[in-house]
């Protein structure tokens, strides 16, 4: 008798084999994503030369001389979305997406006209955005210029990420900077890149800081005033601030060997040893700011901070119906002058934190010792 042949029935997968494809499915995908999401973010990266030339907008006519006293506001803007309504999950708050558009505008607003209020011939600005999610997409640099004629602009680009990943939900598209104004003509402006603390792959979703130097000629002069924005390392384990500072006195000290003046300001994110250090002592497990050692600079500099209002406060928790006595401020925010500039009044604005997490700084000067 011939023997009947039957095909095999296939083996019936059990409950752990299918859980054990889906799941190698799954991170097959996931896998797949991130290398795409690490491609993308590498092709995609700032890479900013060391020097690059800036582009000066608008016009200004204004003469400067020696002698001259000369007003000069800084100010951190928090790209127009950190009034007092916010927190921010970077320091210890809950908040991605602080502020809707709205209120992104009302923050502007109320910061453009604090600066026509105090009109000062000098500004420096910090985290302005151009093209940010975070800031739904309102481009604040022409804003500022059109509601401020009259003066001189350049602009740098210090963090620029076509798609920020972390946290959940994402910030998205980053596209900022530091921009200053003069009612002064401006020869020539210069991004200068600053040491980057963080290296691959945490550095192409990070800042780029840098410093936007700025050159005025002082008519009847050979010298210049050389005007300094910068906003300086915060995150980092101290490293990058240290070698952001060096880098800003070799720098400082170039241009007043050169028999120029020079006023450089903005957000430091640390204090000036020879400050109040006391004034605002830092709170366990906030965010604490770093110190300059002022020492470390050449004799005859002058570092100008305010202790009598804070310049900036804590994001670990909204500040509208906060309790203010209990509450994380900082000092961070002032500026570094030559000897040969008279520092006339230094003053932190106090604009109890509604449009910012920072309060401007407004300083006058004399460009000369005033004898």
């Amino acid at each position: 008798m011939e023997s009947e042949v039957y095909p095999m029935e296939g083996k019936k997968r059990g409950p752990l084999s299918r859980v054990l494809k889906w799941l190698g499915i799954f991170l097959l995908i996931l896998f797949c994503a991130l290398a795409a999401l690490i491609l993308f973010l590498s092709v995609t990266e700032y890479r900013p030369e060391d020097r690059e030339p800036l582009g000066i907008a608008g016009d200004a006519s204004a003469p400067l001389h020696e002698g001259d006293s000369v007003t000069v506001l800084t100010w951190n803007m928090g790209y127009g979305a950190l009034g007092d309504n916010a927190d921010f999950f970077m320091d210890g708050g809950t908040m991605v997406e602080t502020a809707d558009e709205n209120r992104v505008q009302t923050n502007l607003e109320g910061m453009i006209a604090q600066i026509k209020a105090v009109s000062p011939d000098l500004l420096l600005l910090q985290e302005v955005d151009v093209n940010s999610a975070r800031s739904h997409h309102i481009n604040e640099t022409e804003l500022l210029r059109s509601a401020l004629p009259g003066y001189q602009s350049t602009f740098a680009n210090n963090f620029k990420v076509a798609f920020l990943p972390y946290p959940v939900p994402p910030i998205g598209k980053v596209d900022s900077g530091i921009m200053a104004f003069s009612r002064y003509p401006i020869t020539s402006a210069e991004r200068v890149q600053l040491p980057i603390p963080f290296s691959w792959p945490m550095r192409m979703a990070n800042l780029k800081r840098c410093l936007n130097i700025c050159r005025i000629p002082l008519e009847g002069s050979d010298r210049e005033l050389v005007l300094i924005d910068l906003h300086l390392e915060a995150y980092d384990d101290g490293e990058g601030k240290a070698a952001q500072t060096e880098m800003l006195r070799q720098i400082l000290a170039s241009e007043a060997a050169s028999g120029n003046y020079v006023i450089a300001g903005g957000d430091f994110n640390q204090i000036f040893s020879s400050a109040d250090t006391a004034a605002y002592p830092a709170q366990e497990g906030k965010w604490a700011a770093g110190e300059i050692d002022v020492t470390a600079f050449d004799p005859g500099w002058q570092f100008l901070m305010d202790a009598t209002v804070p310049s900036c406060r804590s994001l670990d928790q909204p500040y509208d119906g906060a309790d203010r006595e209990g509450f994380q401020y900082y000092l961070i925010d002032g500026f570094i002058v030559s000897e040969n500039v008279t520092v006339q009044s230094l003053e932190n604005l106090d604009l109890d934190f509604v449009c910012s997490d920072h309060n401007p700084v407004l300083m006058q000067v004399l460009l000369g010792s005033g004898k």
